[in-house]
């Protein structure tokens, strides 16, 4: 067990002088704290349902606007453009109680997102996402490592749990959005964001005495160093996100697109999204539980080659033999992400929040810039060949899970605050 703080002397720890309220921090123990981890998953859930929005409202949107697919992939890749600031953000939350992020962030995307229905041009649109990507940031950069933190030393478990309020929330917005656009229009999509400003308000009474900083505020080292810590684990991490990147494209943000130009309806194409994010809560549990046990590297390897045969499976059936397919698919990518999630807070135990950020950066960059090449390769082959070639990329870049590390024995330090 490390030394006890004593915050009274800390004044970084007690939030003196920065602006921010002086809630303590909680300490890292062993225990599992089910009521936080569950707050956290559904904070997760609310944002990620508005998130969620992109996919099934681009075929509207192309129709109305007369987007290219190019265009399109530069939607998304805009509204993760904020991501960039994760690492900044995570930094600070280990320093500074930046709780307000986490309240705040369902409400901020909730409206930008509800809002994308009455944009009147394409600057509207990539204004609105940018905006929706400041809220996405802020939360999936302090909150995983707070969820990490009161989970104990089934930090595993506890990421497959954060991982099932992003699967519930992709699997339901989908439906609410097509469900909004079917049944009233287009332009009734503001009234959606309504939900977000009342998630917003329960997190307020939820997490009012909760604390993004770290137990080891005094022993917090700086970005650059805490940058270096996470070296020995960048080069394989960038090597799985980026040949992992045109698949998820595919499947998360084109397979609407890519369903109605088969001639199917809007509402089977929502139903696709909601199959496969819907079943995402099992693979990421499963995924954080297995790795916990068998290690990190078997999940991972596992989830990459199922994905890319999955999806060669997908491309070759028709009609509504796609939709089991598609749930088993849906299994792959919350469970590469959660052992990833884990792995990065167990080598930055001090700053999980900078970590889990630069993770999250990295992955939602290079997954927004996959679903420009993605569209870019639509307008020039079609979506069927785009996909096809993310499927084969992903499927002969599996061995490079090699090149992780041997994870670190022992369980995660237990601190006081």
């Amino acid at each position: 067990m490390t030394e006890s703080i004593d915050s009274s002397k800390d004044p970084t720890q007690a939030g003196v002088g920065t602006g921010e309220d002086s809630s303590p921090p909680q300490p890292q123990s062993a225990s599992f704290e089910a009521g936080h981890v569950i707050t956290f998953t559904f904070a997760h859930g609310v944002h990620d349902t508005y998130a969620s929005f992109v996919a099934p409202l681009l075929p509207s949107l192309i129709a109305k606007l007369s987007l290219s697919m190019t265009e399109a992939g530069v939607l998304d890749f805009a509204r993760t453009v904020p991501s960039l600031l994760q690492p900044f953000i995570g930094h600070l939350g280990d320093r500074v109680n930046l709780k307000w992020l986490i309240i705040l962030a369902p409400a901020t995307t909730a409206t930008m997102m509800s809002l994308l229905g009455i944009a009147p041009d394409y600057a509207a649109l990539l204004l609105l996402a940018l905006a929706a990507g400041l809220g996405s940031a802020a939360l999936h950069a302090v909150a995983p490592a707070v969820a990490g933190r009161v989970s104990g030393t089934k930090l595993g478990w506890g990421m497959g749990l954060w991982m099932v309020g992003g699967s519930i929330g992709f699997a339901v917005g989908p439906v609410i959005i097509v469900a909004a656009i079917s049944h009233l229009g287009l332009e009734s999509t503001p009234w959606l964001m309504v939900g977000g400003w009342a998630a917003s308000a329960l997190l307020f009474v939820r997490l009012r005495a909760i604390s993004t900083l770290s137990p080891a505020a005094q022993r917090t080292v700086s970005l650059r160093e805490g940058f270096q810590t996470l070296r020995p684990l960048m080069a394989p991490m960038l090597a799985i996100i980026t040949v992992w990147a045109l698949l998820t494209s595919a499947r998360m943000t084109f397979l609407p697109t890519f369903l109605t130009q088969e001639g199917e309806s809007l509402w089977f194409a929502g139903i696709s999204l909601t199959v496969q994010t819907g079943v995402g809560w099992i693979g990421a549990l499963m995924g954080g539980a297995i790795s916990d046990r068998l290690g990190r590297r078997v999940v991972i390897f596992a989830s990459m080659v199922a994905a890319a045969v999955l999806m060669l499976v997908f491309l070759a059936a028709d009609g509504w033999v796609r939709l089991p397919i598609l749930m088993l698919l849906g299994l792959t990518g919350p469970a590469t992400r959660t052992v990833l999630m884990a792995l990065v807070q167990e080598n930055c135990p001090n700053n999980r929040a900078m970590a889990n950020g630069m993770l999250l950066a990295i992955s939602f960059m290079l997954e927004s810039g996959a679903s420009v090449v993605m569209g870019a390769l639509g307008d020039v082959f079609g979506l069927q060949m785009a996909f096809t070639l993310s499927a084969l990329i992903l499927l002969l870049g599996a061995p490079v899970v090699r090149m992780m590390p041997e994870p670190v024995a022992g369980p995660p330090p237990t601190e006081s605050p």
